[in-house]
């Protein structure tokens, strides 16, 4: 079921499913429409002969005249998105583009002009006038009046969004909103369904006790999307194996390596292989969904960019490290799940790469802090981070990383700053997380 949730996400990323989905609608509207007006008929008398159409002339004029602005405005709308699209490849990074198209805005506004004008094409072809026989589709054309007044509305409110989805600062704060929902899903607050590890000399007896070992590897190049652990523990428990995972989720795979070693006291079949296979999702690109540092590397980007020569922007690799800030504070709090993974009847049966705190802080801080030579505000602001961040930190190896980000961020304040006073307030803010 978690499989066919994340294609389903996956599809809802994509440009071009909405568009579609909304055409398809349009189509069965403009049957269902056509069908009504030709099984019932409306008197024209009274306020009604204001909006109803009574001349075969004027309803084609009036569908032709929406459908030529509407697939003109379309083409104008998909030129304005490529346009965004590249101003955020350029200024933000080329993997903020999935950000954009995840946007239902921008998908609705193209499906809709899109399928307003196949709409009107399929009811002008319904008007007929020919052999004493008319047919004037009146319901439906009033509905393409209507549809066209919203998409004139709607065409407004895109072009505001698009100003204000490529400002750095809305689009740090979606990316931060993004972190947040993933962080819920990924570490909620309740964790302690999952033993922990039963020690090293247990695990290793454990290991020991099965007789065979099967090499599962990667059938194709691409990185590792996604990886249905409940379907694993099911598989692997039926068969009374052991799985050892050797990657997690963001890791590039190449062709024939080892990404998991089953350990088994009998033989498996091909097609039983196969399907234990089929739980890893391996595609071209990185995706977010089980992929944290994925979404924090967007945040990286940023700031890299930011902090670069020919930008020179520190505000908004400010503005980065303090969303990343709220992200580790809430890291600091939540219980990672363990690498050990039991079945019902508490049989360790897959043994995963799982996330820990300090790779998290080094794919947060690292980059920053080395694109951060002689910007003294950044430097100091990365040490104010870390000093929120041990606040909250409560494990001693969570310290001891926090720790070792200070030493470095101090050290390279000590090269690059020049300015005595400077230095004095990086040292100050160091003590507070050194001692």
């Amino acid at each position: 079921m978690k499989k066919l949730i994340f294609f389903w996400k996956e599809l809802q990323a994509t440009f071009w499913f909405l568009p579609v989905l909304i055409i398809c609608m349009a189509v069965i509207l403009s049957i269902g429409l056509v069908s009504l007006d030709n099984s019932i008929t409306i008197s024209q008398e009274g306020w009604l002969r204001f909006f109803l159409v009574n001349s075969p002339d004027s309803a084609r004029s009036i569908l032709s005249t929406i459908s030529g602005a509407m697939i003109g405005v379309a083409g104008t709308v998909f030129s304005v998105t490529l346009v965004a699209l590249t101003l955020a490849s350029s200024q933000f990074g080329p993997r903020l583009i999935r950000n954009f198209m995840y946007v239902k805005l921008n998908q609705i506004v193209l499906g809709s002009y899109v399928a307003t004008y196949l709409y009107c094409l399929l009811v002008l072809n319904s008007i007929k006038d020919n052999d004493g026989y008319t047919f004037i589709p009146s319901i439906s054309i009033l509905l393409a009046i209507f549809v066209a007044m919203a998409n004139i509305v709607l065409l407004i409110i895109f072009i505001h969004q698009i100003a204000v989805s490529i400002q750095a600062d809305r689009v740090i704060s979606e990316i931060s909103d993004f972190i947040a929902n993933q962080l819920k899903t990924l570490f909620p607050e309740k964790m302690g369904e999952q033993k922990e590890s039963e020690g090293k000399n247990n695990i290793a007896t454990t290991l020991s006790a099965y007789q065979k070992q099967i090499s599962i590897k990667s059938p194709k190049n691409g990185y590792l999307q996604y990886i249905s652990s409940e379907v694993l523990v099911d598989l692997v428990s039926k068969q009374d194996s052991l799985l050892k995972v050797h990657y997690k989720p963001g890791s590039f795979l190449v062709k024939d390596i080892e990404i998991a070693e089953l350990l088994t006291h009998s033989n498996w079949e091909q097609d039983q292989i196969e399907r234990l296979l089929n739980q890893f999702v391996i595609g071209k690109t990185k995706t977010p969904q089980q992929d944290l540092e994925y979404s924090i590397h967007q945040m990286v980007e940023i700031a890299s960019r930011a902090l670069s020569p020919g930008v020179n922007d520190p505000y908004t690799a400010i503005a980065c490290i303090d969303n990343l800030t709220s992200t580790m504070v809430y890291l600091a709090q939540a219980k990672f799940p363990s690498k050990y993974r039991y079945d019902e009847e508490g049989d360790l049966r897959v043994i995963a790469k799982a996330l820990d705190f300090e790779g998290i802080l080094d794919a947060a801080f690292n980059q920053i802090r080395q694109f951060s030579a002689g910007s003294t505000a950044v430097i100091i602001r990365l040490m104010e981070a870390l000093t929120i961040i041990q606040k909250f930190t409560k494990s001693e190896d969570h310290k001891k990383a926090v720790i070792k980000h200070a030493k470095m961020i101090l050290s390279l304040g000590e090269q690059t700053i020049k300015e005595k006073n400077d230095i004095e307030d990086l040292r100050e803010r160091a003590r507070i997380v050194l001692e």
